[in-house]
C-alpha cells in the first residue's frame, strides 16, 4: 500500500512536470522530419549517426532473428535498408526518449533494458495484428512503432522521479503476477504508469493519438480513448496476446471476439495471429 509520503511526492513531481527532462533534441528533430524527400532521409541518417547508442540499437535490431537479415550488418545505412525508413525513425525516437530518462543505476526489480524488450515486443505484435486489418483503417507503420515503443514510458518517468517507488512497484508486480496491473499500481503508488506517461507526453507535445495510447492502453473503451483512434485498441490487444516478456504487465483480460471485429479482423485469422505473436515475442527477446 502506498504511504501518504510517497503519494504526495509523486503528485508534486507531476504538478511540476516542467522539472522532468525535455524531450531529447535528437528525438524532437526526428519527430519533425518528413521522410518523403531525399533531404529528409539524409538528415535522419546524419542525426542517427551522431548518436552511438541509437546506432547500436538499430544495428542490433537489424541483426536480430526477428528481422531475418541474410548477413551480419555493421552499418546504420545497411540496417536502414533492411528495416525501412519509417521503422528506423520510430525506433530512433523511442530509444532517444527512453535514454534521456535513464538516470542512475537500474533498480533491483526495474531495468530499462527489460522495458525496451517489452516495448519492442509489443510494437512487433501490433504490426502483426495491423497487417490483418483492412488497409483503409490500418495505422501507418511509423505510428505503430512509435506507439508501441513509447506506450510504457510512464515507467521510465516514474523511475526518474522516484527510483525507490519504481522498484517497489515492479517488486509488487512480480509478487502478484495474476493481478491486473492497474490495481497493483493504484494500491502501490496511488496512480498508474498510464497517467504518468500521458502527462509526460503532453509535456513533450507528442501527437494527440500517441498521448491517447499512453493514457488509455489499459482502458481502451473509455470515451477519452478516442474511438476513431485504432492505435489505442490495437495496442491493448497486442498486450493481451503477447507473452509477458521483459516486464510483468498482466492485463487481467483475455481478448473478446468483438475486440478483433472492431479492428476489422476476421475470427478465422485470430489463431494464426496469436501464434505469430508468440513466435515474434520469443525472437524479440534475443535482441
Amino acid at each position: 500500500m502506498a504511504d501518504e509520503k510517497t503519494r504526495n511526492r509523486l503528485k508534486q513531481a507531476l504538478l511540476n512536470i516542467d522539472t522532468l527532462p525535455a524531450m531529447p533534441a535528437t528525438a524532437q528533430k526526428l519527430l519533425a522530419l518528413a521522410l518523403n524527400t531525399e533531404q529528409g532521409e539524409l538528415q535522419m541518417l546524419n542525426l542517427i549517426a551522431q548518436d552511438p547508442q541509437i546506432s547500436a540499437k538499430l544495428i542490433s535490431l537489424a541483426n536480430s532473428p526477428v528481422m531475418g537479415a541474410p548477413r551480419k550488418l555493421n552499418k546504420v545505412a545497411d540496417a536502414t535498408m533492411l528495416l525501412g525508413l519509417t521503422r528506423v525513425k520510430s525506433v530512433a525516437i523511442g530509444n532517444a526518449s527512453m535514454s534521456n530518462l535513464s538516470r542512475g543505476a537500474a533498480g533491483k526489480y526495474f531495468k530499462p533494458q527489460d522495458l525496451w524488450l517489452h516495448s519492442m515486443t509489443v510494437a512487433m505484435v501490433m504490426r502483426t495484428i495491423a497487417r490483418a486489418m483492412p488497409r483503409i483503417s490500418r495505422p501507418g507503420e511509423d505510428q505503430i512503432f512509435l506507439a508501441g515503443l513509447l506506450h510504457d514510458i510512464g515507467f521510465m518517468a516514474l523511475h526518474f522521479i522516484d527510483a525507490p517507488a519504481s522498484d517497489e512497484l515492479h517488486h509488487q508486480l512480480q509478487l502478484q503476477p495474476d493481478r491486473p496491473i492497474l490495481d497493483v499500481e493504484l494500491e502501490t503508488l496511488g496512480m498508474t504508469h498510464c497517467y504518468i506517461g500521458s502527462q509526460l507526453a503532453r509535456h513533450w507535445h507528442l501527437p494527440d493519438e500517441i498521448i491517447a495510447v499512453l493514457g488509455y492502453h489499459h482502458a481502451p473503451y473509455v470515451e477519452e480513448a478516442a474511438p476513431d483512434n485504432p492505435l489505442v485498441r490495437l495496442l491493448s490487444l497486442a498486450e493481451k496476446i503477447a507473452p509477458n516478456y521483459g516486464i510483468a504487465e498482466h492485463t487481467g483480460e483475455i481478448p473478446e471476439e468483438y475486440e478483433w471485429q472492431e479492428l476489422g479482423i476476421a475470427t478465422a485469422e485470430v489463431s494464426d495471429i496469436c501464434l505469430q505473436a508468440c513466435e515474434l515475442a520469443a525472437k524479440t527477446q534475443r535482441l
